[in-house]
């Protein structure tokens, strides 16, 4: 009995299918850094295994409501079997996407203060197309403004619809 052979190279829309992204996202994500580019062939361009998991991480950590700056620190600083390890993380319906400790490593961009943190940020949906994000590392008297602006457009959408 021979045992299955394994893909290991992908043209983009096999990869990008393979992962749920479009073929659109995996070119963004390598002009932005977060995945290596393959070797150019023309017609003939194949991705890796290593794109296959990058991709995968990267949905993980997008499902953890990370920015993309944030997921591509994150993806520099794991080592190929932790990121190995992030990729076969369970992500949809029935699966918690935040981790139990939010991840804190620093940011390193051209020109910025590279101290800066990454945190977990509350998302409250306040009105069709309005966000408001709130981080958990902020003042007391941040968090309470943010209770009020989120108090006064519940009392507004409670006005209209009487």
């Amino acid at each position: 009995m021979s045992t299955p052979k394994t893909q290991t190279e992908w043209k983009l829309t096999a990869l990008a299918e393979e992962v749920g992204v479009s073929p659109r996202t995996v070119r963004y994500y390598v002009q932005r850094g977060l995945l290596p580019a393959p070797p150019f062939k023309g017609p003939d361009t194949v991705y890796g295994e290593e794109h296959r998991v990058r991709l995968k991480a990267i949905r993980v950590l997008q499902a953890r409501f990370l920015p993309l700056d944030a997921i591509q620190a994150e993806l520099l600083r794991l080592s190929p079997e932790e990121l190995r390890r992030l990729a076969e993380t369970p992500v949809g319906p029935g699966t918690s996407p935040v981790p139990e400790e939010p991840p804190r490593m620093p940011l390193k961009r051209p020109g910025k203060d590279p101290t800066v943190e990454v945190a977990r940020y509350q998302r409250w949906l306040l009105a069709p197309g309005l966000e408001l994000h709130v981080s958990e590392q902020a003042e007391a008297k941040v968090r309470a403004l943010a209770e009020r602006v989120r108090a006064l457009i519940e009392e507004s959408q409670e006005g209209t619809q009487s």
